[in-house]
């Protein structure tokens, strides 16, 4: 019986210039073998007769050759309801994990509100995980993708809320609807956070360290996945329409460059917490809370959140953002502006 030969080994270098007419062809083979019909570097080393090693080296030549060309496109029906390279454009620009452009106008009206909901619903299911926390901020946007996730199958441990919304008026957030819509939607146990947004400096410090109304609390700045939405410094929001600030606070704030807020925590276009009145009066996670958690995700659009938006991704708040395609590009025009 003869003995079995020793795998062949390729030659490591060589430039398109100075391959021979045979050296192309087990380039172009190698790489037809791996990039059209799916086979393993271990197969294309049997088929061809080389060692492993030598076979991917073969594949990776081929690319660094330019023999290899990779067209990525979407089907005709639906290329112009997508925007992938758009989204790639602004996940460089701030550094973010992942976009979502929707394909619906972020204006502000119901119907605005509940395709960022379908959006960021689509969004939060791939990425809750069983055991994770979630806190979420109250807003239109957020109650919409808590209603967004009746379709889908994700599921977490307890969804808490990360922001007092008790007021001294008569003023429906949606926090309680959301609150119950997560905890239902995701199989979750509900943390309620019985508390104002804003109330005097000795009372949020009693509230800190009483064990019972402090938990909430603590656990939606441990989160390990918070929803948001961003809110501007007018008023036209929900923070002015509902008594939670008057038109004094909204004076300061304009004063000290607020441009927008998270929980009721306002900063400045860079996305630099401002010092406001409110700093120690806010009931809510902290800012630096919501900039170190591993996985956060701002579902806002619209020309009317667009200054805050950039606020909060210059401020490094979001890894994941769902927005509409108009923000998207002018986020990008005001970011490049910049540099």
């Amino acid at each position: 019986m003869t003995a079995p030969q020793a795998p062949r080994q390729f030659p490591q270098s060589g430039s398109a210039g100075t391959e021979t007419g045979q050296d192309v062809r087990l380039l172009l083979r190698a790489a037809t073998m791996y990039h059209l019909e799916g086979a393993t570097q271990a197969e294309i080393a049997a088929r061809l007769g080389v060692s492993r090693p030598t076979a991917g080296r073969l594949v990776a030549r081929a690319r660094a050759q330019g023999l290899v060309t990779v067209t990525v496109a979407a089907p005709a029906g639906v290329g112009a309801s997508i925007h992938p390279e758009t989204e790639r454009a602004v996940e460089n620009a701030f550094g973010l994990d992942e976009v979502f452009i929707m394909d619906s106008p972020a204006d502000g009206t119901a119907s605005g509100d509940a395709a960022l909901g379908r959006a960021g619903s689509s969004v939060l299911a791939r990425r809750i995980n069983p055991t994770d926390t979630l806190g979420f901020t109250w807003g239109p946007e957020q109650l919409a993708v808590a209603d967004g996730l009746s379709n889908r199958t994700a599921s977490c441990r307890r969804v808490v809320q990360m922001d007092g919304s008790m007021t001294s008026v008569e003023y429906h957030t949606g926090v309680d609807q959301a609150l119950s819509r997560f905890a239902e939607q995701l199989r979750a146990q509900p943390m309620r956070l019985i508390a104002p947004l804003y109330a005097d400096i000795d009372t949020v410090a009693a509230m800190q360290r009483d064990s019972i109304l402090s938990q909430p609390l603590r656990a939606a700045e441990n989160a390990d996945v918070m929803l948001f939405g961003v809110g501007s410094v007018s008023t036209s929001t929900t923070l002015f329409e509902g008594a939670f600030i008057d038109a004094a606070v909204l004076d300061e704030l304009t004063d000290l460059g607020a441009v927008g807020e998270i929980g009721g925590r306002f900063y400045d276009s860079d996305g630099t917490p401002v010092a406001s009145s409110l700093v120690g009066r806010t009931v809510s996670v902290p800012l630096a809370c919501v900039h170190d958690c591993a996985t956060t995700i701002l579902v806002s659009g619209g020309a009317h959140r667009q200054e805050s938006i950039l606020g909060a991704l210059r401020g490094g708040f979001a890894t994941i953002l769902v927005t509409d395609l108009d923000t998207a590009r002018w986020l990008l025009t005001e970011q490049k502006g910049q540099r």
